[in-house]
């Protein structure tokens, strides 16, 4: 448990994808390495980066790929520069490639971005959620359970005073 957390206060995140916990249902997560351009990792360490629109998927053979990630440029780079939304691969074992595109074309899975960090060796790392999309009435549920929860620790700690 405290390597858990040991490990999580090791990671620095630079974006989360907080929509995607309301609009799926996370099945499995894996955490993939991200090739980038120097500018890109500069533009990461400035912050506004978006992964909210962002998605995951398999390339004809050519592995990983995460697209429509939202990485502004990074001025000092001049012409070096790179594109803001364009695809980057994604560093994964070729087994693990092979299990995520299978789950996703038979299973009805998608592949959702939950976050972007920097390891504690200082390495950009984005971690995947395997998903199924919510029903309405899904979100809805999840919505009452939250409220409910909330409602219900109020109630406990009015009776504890």
């Amino acid at each position: 448990m405290a390597a858990d957390k040991k490990r999580d206060e090791a990671k620095k995140y630079i974006a989360e994808n907080r929509k995607a916990r309301h609009n799926y249902f996370i099945e499995d997560r894996i955490e993939a390495g991200i090739i980038l351009k120097g500018s890109e990792v500069k533009a990461l360490r400035g912050g506004q980066t978006n992964i909210g629109d962002s998605y995951a998927g398999a390339n004809q053979g050519a592995g990983l790929w995460l697209y429509n990630a939202y990485i502004p440029e990074y001025r000092e780079a001049n012409r070096e520069n790179h594109e803001p939304r364009r695809p980057r691969q994604l560093l994964l074992r070729k087994r693990e490639i092979a299990r995520l595109h299978q789950e996703v074309t038979r299973g009805g899975m998608t592949l959702v971005p939950l976050a972007m960090y920097f390891n504690d060796r200082g390495k950009a790392k984005i971690e995947l959620g395997l998903a199924k999309g919510k029903k309405l009435h899904d979100k809805r549920e999840t919505e009452k359970e939250r409220d409910w929860a909330r409602e219900k620790s109020r109630v406990m700690k009015a009776n504890n005073r």
